[in-house]
C-alpha cells in the first residue's frame, strides 16, 4: 500500500485501540462518556417523536467534520431538514428501502462509512444483530440503530427523546423559531448513570396560517 493511503486510512482510525472518538454536536457531547460516538461502538435511537431529528443531530457533527454517513432504512428523511441539521449532503448516502437483505447492505456500509443510521424494516435475527455489532467493532464504525425496540444484541449506548417542544409559535401563526429536545443517554461503563440534557434544534419557518402540520 502506498506511503499516501496508509496515512489516510491511520487518519480515519487513528492509532489502534485509543482512535478518538467522532466529534458530536455541542448540545450532545457531554451526554456521552467520551464526548463524543466511539469507533466501533452500537447504540440505539429509541422510538416516538423526535427520534429521526435526535438520528440527524448524531451526524452532524461526525458530518460537520468530514465523516462520511449513512441512513438505512428511513424513506422519508428528508434532506433539507438533514442540510439544516448540520450534515454535508455531499458525504451522506441514503438507502431508503434496502429490502429484505438490509443486513448485507448495512454490513457493506460499515466497511466505508464512519456511521451508519440503520431503522430495521422487520424484526432483526440475533445473528444479524451480532455480526453487524462485530463489523462496527472491526472497522472502526459507529452503528446507530433507529427506533428498533426489539433489537437482540445489547448496545453500548441507549439515546432518547424523553419530551421536547417548539419555540416561536404564537396563536397558530408565526413562525417557529426551533425545536427543542430533553434527550437522555444512558448505557454501560461511564455510561452506567443516565446524562440528561436538551438540545436545541432548527432553523426559522414561516407559517402563514393557523393550521399546522
Amino acid at each position: 500500500m502506498r506511503r499516501e493511503a496508509l496515512a489516510q486510512v491511520e487518519g480515519r482510525l487513528g492509532p489502534g485501540p485509543g482512535r478518538r472518538p467522532l466529534p458530536l454536536a455541542a448540545g450532545l457531547a457531554s451526554l456521552f462518556p467520551e464526548g463524543g460516538l466511539r469507533r466501533g461502538s452500537t447504540l440505539s435511537i429509541g422510538a416516538g417523536a423526535g427520534a429521526t431529528s435526535l438520528a440527524l443531530a448524531l451526524l452532524s457533527g461526525p458530518s460537520g467534520a468530514g465523516s462520511w454517513c449513512a441512513v438505512v432504512g428511513v424513506p422519508d428523511l428528508g434532506l433539507v431538514a438533514a442540510a439544516q441539521s448540520g450534515i454535508d449532503l455531499g458525504r451522506l448516502a441514503l438507502v431508503p428501502s434496502p429490502g429484505p437483505k438490509w443486513p448485507s447492505v448495512v454490513a457493506a456500509l460499515l466497511e466505508g462509512f464512519d456511521v451508519v443510521v440503520v431503522h430495521p424494516p422487520r424484526p432483526v435475527r440475533e445473528a444479524d444483530a451480532r455480526n453487524l455489532g462485530a463489523r462496527s467493532r472491526e472497522h472502526g464504525a459507529v452503528l446507530a440503530v433507529l427506533a428498533c425496540p426489539a433489537w437482540p444484541a445489547r448496545p453500548d449506548l441507549g439515546v432518547e427523546v424523553a419530551g421536547g417542544n417548539w419555540r416561536g409559535l404564537g396563536e397558530g401563526f408565526g413562525y417557529l423559531a426551533g425545536r427543542e429536545l430533553e434527550v437522555v443517554v444512558s448505557g454501560r461503563g461511564g455510561a452506567a448513570r443516565p446524562r440528561r440534557g436538551r438540545l436545541s434544534l432548527g432553523e426559522p419557518v414561516s407559517l402563514g396560517s393557523a393550521a399546522a402540520h
